[in-house]
Protein backbone atom coordinates (compact mmCIF):
# COMPACT_ATOMS: atom_id res chain seq x y z
CA UNK A 1 0.00 0.00 0.00
CA UNK A 2 1.39 3.40 -1.00
CA UNK A 3 1.49 5.62 2.09
CA UNK A 4 2.45 8.88 0.39
CA UNK A 5 0.22 11.76 1.48
CA UNK A 6 -1.50 9.55 4.05
CA UNK A 7 -2.35 11.30 7.31
CA UNK A 8 -1.18 9.92 10.64
CA UNK A 9 -1.48 10.67 14.35
CA UNK A 10 0.96 9.60 17.06
CA UNK A 11 -0.11 8.47 20.53
CA UNK A 12 2.52 7.85 23.23
CA UNK A 13 2.05 6.77 26.85
CA UNK A 14 4.22 6.10 29.89
CA UNK A 15 3.13 4.81 33.28
CA UNK A 16 4.77 7.39 35.52
CA UNK A 17 2.71 10.47 36.38
CA UNK A 18 5.72 12.67 37.15
CA UNK A 19 9.04 13.59 35.52
CA UNK A 20 10.73 10.20 36.03
CA UNK A 21 9.57 8.97 32.63
CA UNK A 22 8.72 10.76 29.42
CA UNK A 23 7.44 9.97 25.95
CA UNK A 24 10.41 11.39 24.03
CA UNK A 25 11.75 8.03 22.85
CA UNK A 26 8.35 6.83 21.65
CA UNK A 27 7.75 10.05 19.72
CA UNK A 28 11.23 9.92 18.17
CA UNK A 29 10.78 6.33 16.96
CA UNK A 30 7.28 6.91 15.60
CA UNK A 31 8.17 10.19 13.88
CA UNK A 32 11.09 8.43 12.20
CA UNK A 33 8.81 5.62 11.05
CA UNK A 34 6.19 8.06 9.77
CA UNK A 35 8.74 10.08 7.82
CA UNK A 36 10.33 6.96 6.31
CA UNK A 37 6.96 5.68 5.16
CA UNK A 38 5.58 8.88 3.71
CA UNK A 39 3.06 9.74 6.41
CA UNK A 40 1.99 13.29 7.15
CA UNK A 41 1.82 13.37 10.96
CA UNK A 42 -0.84 15.97 11.72
CA UNK A 43 -1.13 15.66 15.50
CA UNK A 44 0.53 14.04 18.53
CA UNK A 45 -0.95 12.95 21.84
CA UNK A 46 1.00 12.24 25.04
CA UNK A 47 -0.40 10.57 28.17
CA UNK A 48 1.05 9.78 31.60
CA UNK A 49 -1.09 7.09 33.22
CA UNK A 50 -0.65 3.61 34.68
CA UNK A 51 -0.80 0.67 32.29
CA UNK A 52 -3.34 -0.86 34.67
CA UNK A 53 -5.80 2.00 34.14
CA UNK A 54 -9.12 1.22 32.48
CA UNK A 55 -9.88 2.49 28.98
CA UNK A 56 -12.47 4.84 30.47
CA UNK A 57 -9.72 6.43 32.58
CA UNK A 58 -7.40 7.01 29.61
CA UNK A 59 -8.78 10.41 28.72
CA UNK A 60 -5.99 11.36 26.30
CA UNK A 61 -6.26 8.05 24.43
CA UNK A 62 -10.01 8.55 24.07
CA UNK A 63 -9.44 12.12 22.87
CA UNK A 64 -6.89 10.80 20.37
CA UNK A 65 -9.26 8.17 18.97
CA UNK A 66 -12.09 10.69 18.71
CA UNK A 67 -9.80 13.05 16.81
CA UNK A 68 -8.78 10.29 14.39
CA UNK A 69 -12.38 9.24 13.75
CA UNK A 70 -13.67 12.79 13.35
CA UNK A 71 -10.89 13.84 10.99
CA UNK A 72 -10.77 10.59 8.98
CA UNK A 73 -7.11 9.98 9.85
CA UNK A 74 -5.58 7.12 7.88
CA UNK A 75 -3.23 5.63 10.48
CA UNK A 76 -2.62 5.88 14.21
CA UNK A 77 1.03 5.24 15.13
CA UNK A 78 1.57 3.59 18.54
CA UNK A 79 4.65 2.03 20.11
CA UNK A 80 3.05 -1.27 21.19
CA UNK A 81 -0.21 -3.14 21.82
CA UNK A 82 -0.42 -2.31 25.53
CA UNK A 83 -0.96 1.35 24.64
CA UNK A 84 -4.51 0.45 23.54
CA UNK A 85 -5.66 -1.18 26.80
CA UNK A 86 -4.76 -2.76 30.13
CA UNK A 87 -5.90 -6.28 29.14
CA UNK A 88 -6.77 -8.37 26.11
CA UNK A 89 -10.45 -7.44 26.24
CA UNK A 90 -9.84 -3.70 26.28
CA UNK A 91 -7.23 -3.93 23.52
CA UNK A 92 -9.69 -5.92 21.41
CA UNK A 93 -12.41 -3.39 22.17
CA UNK A 94 -10.34 -0.50 20.84
CA UNK A 95 -9.11 -2.49 17.84
CA UNK A 96 -12.72 -3.31 16.94
CA UNK A 97 -13.61 0.38 17.30
CA UNK A 98 -10.79 1.36 14.94
CA UNK A 99 -11.86 -1.25 12.39
CA UNK A 100 -15.43 0.08 12.46
CA UNK A 101 -14.12 3.59 11.75
CA UNK A 102 -11.65 2.36 9.09
CA UNK A 103 -8.70 3.63 11.14
CA UNK A 104 -5.53 1.63 10.66
CA UNK A 105 -3.24 1.33 13.69
CA UNK A 106 0.47 0.55 13.40
CA UNK A 107 2.19 -1.02 16.43
CA UNK A 108 5.89 -0.15 16.06
CA UNK A 109 7.43 -2.62 18.53
CA UNK A 110 5.48 -5.54 17.07
CA UNK A 111 5.77 -4.41 13.45
CA UNK A 112 2.08 -5.07 12.89
CA UNK A 113 -0.94 -3.12 11.67
CA UNK A 114 -4.68 -3.70 11.94
CA UNK A 115 -4.88 -3.78 8.14
CA UNK A 116 -2.30 -5.39 5.87
CA UNK A 117 -1.02 -3.70 2.65
CA UNK A 118 -3.99 -5.15 0.75
CA UNK A 119 -6.45 -3.46 3.10
CA UNK A 120 -7.47 -6.73 4.75
CA UNK A 121 -7.59 -7.28 8.53
CA UNK A 122 -4.35 -8.84 9.81
CA UNK A 123 -4.74 -12.39 11.14
CA UNK A 124 -1.32 -12.16 12.82
CA UNK A 125 -2.42 -9.15 14.84
CA UNK A 126 -5.45 -10.98 16.21
CA UNK A 127 -3.20 -13.80 17.44
CA UNK A 128 -0.66 -11.35 18.90
CA UNK A 129 -3.37 -9.45 20.79
CA UNK A 130 -4.64 -12.64 22.40
CA UNK A 131 -1.18 -13.88 23.41
CA UNK A 132 0.33 -10.63 24.71
CA UNK A 133 -2.85 -9.36 26.27
CA UNK A 134 -3.44 -12.62 28.13
CA UNK A 135 0.15 -12.70 29.41
CA UNK A 136 -0.12 -9.15 30.80
CA UNK A 137 -3.44 -9.91 32.46
CA UNK A 138 -2.13 -13.14 34.00
CA UNK A 139 0.87 -11.30 35.43
CA UNK A 140 -1.37 -8.83 37.27
CA UNK A 141 -3.51 -11.70 38.58
CA UNK A 142 -0.39 -13.53 39.74
CA UNK A 143 0.79 -10.46 41.65
CA UNK A 144 -2.55 -10.23 43.43
CA UNK A 145 -2.58 -13.97 44.16
CA UNK A 146 0.91 -13.87 45.69
CA UNK A 147 -0.04 -10.91 47.87
CA UNK A 148 -3.22 -12.58 49.12
CA UNK A 149 -1.40 -15.87 49.71
CA UNK A 150 1.34 -14.17 51.72
CA UNK A 151 -1.23 -12.28 53.78
CA UNK A 152 -3.16 -15.48 54.53
CA UNK A 153 0.01 -17.26 55.60
CA UNK A 154 0.94 -14.35 57.85
CA UNK A 155 -2.43 -14.53 59.60
CA UNK A 156 -2.25 -18.35 59.87
CA UNK A 157 1.09 -18.01 61.66
CA UNK A 158 -0.44 -15.71 64.24
CA UNK A 159 0.20 -12.41 62.57
CA UNK A 160 -2.27 -9.60 63.08
CA UNK A 161 -3.03 -7.14 60.32
CA UNK A 162 -3.29 -3.49 61.25
CA UNK A 163 -1.43 -1.43 63.82
CA UNK A 164 -1.94 -1.83 67.55
CA UNK A 165 -3.44 1.19 69.25
CA UNK A 166 -0.82 3.64 70.40
CA UNK A 167 2.00 1.94 68.56
CA UNK A 168 4.29 3.47 65.94
CA UNK A 169 6.27 1.89 63.12
CA UNK A 170 9.87 2.48 62.16
CA UNK A 171 10.74 3.06 58.52
CA UNK A 172 12.27 -0.42 58.28
CA UNK A 173 9.06 -1.94 59.59
CA UNK A 174 7.08 -0.08 56.94
CA UNK A 175 9.49 -1.23 54.26
CA UNK A 176 9.00 -4.86 55.26
CA UNK A 177 5.24 -4.77 55.64
CA UNK A 178 4.60 -2.70 52.52
CA UNK A 179 7.34 -4.12 50.30
CA UNK A 180 4.80 -5.11 47.64
CA UNK A 181 3.28 -1.63 47.66
CA UNK A 182 6.75 -0.12 47.20
CA UNK A 183 7.54 -2.58 44.40
CA UNK A 184 4.39 -1.73 42.44
CA UNK A 185 4.91 2.01 42.92
CA UNK A 186 8.45 1.60 41.54
CA UNK A 187 6.94 -0.08 38.48
CA UNK A 188 4.82 3.00 37.82
CA UNK A 189 1.42 1.78 39.03
CA UNK A 190 -0.88 4.54 40.24
CA UNK A 191 -1.82 4.85 43.92
CA UNK A 192 -5.38 3.77 43.13
CA UNK A 193 -4.31 0.65 41.25
CA UNK A 194 -1.74 -0.32 43.88
CA UNK A 195 -4.48 -0.06 46.50
CA UNK A 196 -6.74 -2.30 44.41
CA UNK A 197 -4.07 -4.94 43.79
CA UNK A 198 -2.67 -5.06 47.35
CA UNK A 199 -6.01 -4.40 49.07
CA UNK A 200 -4.47 -1.74 51.29
CA UNK A 201 -6.37 1.52 51.61
CA UNK A 202 -5.57 4.44 49.32
CA UNK A 203 -4.44 6.65 52.26
CA UNK A 204 -2.02 3.87 53.32
CA UNK A 205 -0.51 3.64 49.84
CA UNK A 206 -0.22 7.44 49.73
CA UNK A 207 1.59 7.42 53.07
CA UNK A 208 4.01 4.72 51.91
CA UNK A 209 4.69 6.57 48.65
CA UNK A 210 5.45 9.78 50.55
CA UNK A 211 7.68 7.99 53.07
CA UNK A 212 9.76 6.22 50.38
CA UNK A 213 9.52 8.89 47.66
CA UNK A 214 13.28 9.00 46.96
CA UNK A 215 13.61 5.21 46.89
CA UNK A 216 10.60 4.82 44.57
CA UNK A 217 11.90 7.52 42.24
CA UNK A 218 15.27 5.80 41.88
CA UNK A 219 13.63 2.44 41.31
CA UNK A 220 11.50 3.80 38.46
CA UNK A 221 14.38 5.24 36.44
Amino acid sequence: MENKDKTAVIYARVSSTNDRQNTDRQFADLRKYGEANGYNVVKEFSEHISGAAKNSERTVLNECLDYCFTNSIDTLLISELSRLGRNVWEVQENVKLCIEHHLNVYFHKDGLSIFNPNGEESACLAIMISVLGTCAQLERENIKFRLNSGRAQYIANGGVLGRKKGSTKSKDTYRTKYKDVIKLLKQGYSIRNVAKITEFTTPTVQKVKKMFADEIAKGSN
